[in-house]
Order: C-alpha cells, then sequence, then structure tokens
C-alpha cells in the first residue's frame, strides 16, 4: 500500500482548517498558500472530503471550507478511505463479507487480515485534531 500525494495533501489540508478554525470558512487560496500546495490539486480533493461528509463548504464572500463537526470526530483512517479507496492489504478484504472462493483454504488470510487490522486501528486511532496539534507544538513553522 502506498499513500498518494492526494490522501497526504488531504490530511494536511484538514490540519490546516483545524488550526485555523476560529477564523469560520476557510478558502481554498489560503490553505495553497499556507501549505505549498496547488489550489487545483485541493479542488480536485475537495469533493472527495465534501462526499464523505468530512467538510462543508460555504459559497460567497466570506465562503470557504470547515470540517463538518469537530477535528477530534474525523480520523486519519477516514480521510485516506475518502481519497484512497479501502486499506485492505489485499482485494479479498475490501468488501464485507469475504466471498473469495479460496478463503477457507487459503494459508496467508490471517496474515493480511493482521496487517489490515493493525493499520485500520492505528489510522483510526488519530484524528485530524491529534495532527493539528502536532503543529501547534512544533517549532517547524511548515510542520502539516
Amino acid at each position: 500500500m502506498k499513500i498518494s500525494t492526494k490522501g497526504r495533501y488531504a490530511i494536511r489540508m484538514l490540519a490546516d482548517i483545524a488550526l485555523h478554525q476560529a477564523d469560520g470558512y476557510i478558502s481554498l487560496k489560503d490553505i495553497a498558500n499556507r501549505q505549498d500546495i496547488s489550489k487545483k490539486y485541493l479542488e480536485q480533493i475537495v469533493p472527495l472530503l465534501s462526499k464523505s461528509g468530512i467538510i462543508k463548504a460555504n459559497r460567497g464572500n466570506k465562503g470557504g471550507y470547515t470540517i463538518n463537526g469537530r477535528p477530534e470526530s474525523h480520523t486519519v483512517g477516514e480521510v485516506l478511505r475518502a481519497t484512497e479507496g479501502s486499506l485492505a492489504p489485499v482485494s479479498c478484504l475490501e468488501y464485507e463479507p469475504n466471498d473469495c472462493e479460496r478463503l477457507n483454504e487459503c494459508a496467508t488470510i490471517e496474515i493480511w487480515e493482521g496487517l489490515y487490522k493493525v493499520i485500520t486501528e492505528y489510522l483510526d486511532g488519530i484524528t485530524i485534531k491529534d495532527v493539528a496539534d502536532k503543529c501547534i507544538n512544533s517549532i517547524d513553522q511548515y510542520c502539516i
């Protein structure tokens, strides 16, 4: 599994919004400038996060984006599933129930189930607030 720039930038975008949420809705232009990410690329990420209910938009003069709910209510795992799709290490684990015809004879299924469990528990254990808090406590102004 390899996380693309889409997934990584989505996490940075959300942490940036979390850090600046007191300012209201945050424009993509501001996020793009602070994060040194193309605004056009962020425009490709927004529909994925919006469709998943992670962000909400406000159009108009004071328009922009905000996190739907609180930053601690959204996890890195949720964001990556919205932007990358399934985090399953093998295709047979992408759907419940696992309908693989060789499931009962598979000598390696426990390996993949264990890996998937570790990945899921780890990424679902980190919230957007956690990422933003790391930035607040960092001495690096470009921590996200």
